[in-house]
């Protein structure tokens, strides 16, 4: 496989990887997991949450994936593109839903006007807290332009 494969796989991955997010988010996380869910809805200030098992099933998904393609040349396998390609998605979901976003295990402040437009449309998901919830329910899926112009507001 060249690099480009390679790359393209990663980033294809990466673009499954919202989706996939989006659709669990709001027909199974608020649907049939919801008492998991219901967790990161809530107001707490313990360091973990049961919604985080969603993130660690995503993560042991990548890493099987990536031992997977180990076993293999990195470059011909399908299998190490595919976990880095969730492995990416789960870091910066990581960096800017639970640190930046909810500040659970950090504080950290940016100027970044995208970063500060994903923050700001996540928080409108957050304004209810029941199993019947507000839109967005991807971290990069959602109305960029409409949240915006809510940020220059």
């Amino acid at each position: 496989m060249s690099i480009l494969k390679f790359i393209s796989l990663v980033a294809l991955s990466f673009i499954l990887m919202e989706l996939l997010s989006y659709i669990l988010h709001r027909y199974i996380f608020h649907g049939l997991l919801w008492k998991i869910h219901k967790t990161h809805h809530e107001s707490s200030h313990s360091l973990f949450e049961m919604n985080d098992l969603f993130s660690l099933s995503f993560s042991i998904s990548a890493i099987v994936l990536m031992i997977a393609g180990l076993h293999e040349n990195i470059l011909e396998s399908i299998y190490f593109p595919i976990g880095l390609g969730i492995t990416i998605y789960g870091i910066l979901y990581f960096i800017i839903h639970d640190i930046y976003t909810h500040k659970r295990f950090a504080k950290l402040k940016t100027d970044n006007r995208i970063i500060n437009i994903i923050k700001k449309a996540h928080q409108k998901h957050h304004q209810s807290a029941e199993k019947i919830g507000n839109e967005p329910y991807g971290l990069f899926l959602f109305d960029f332009e409409l949240f915006s112009r809510k940020l220059k507001k």
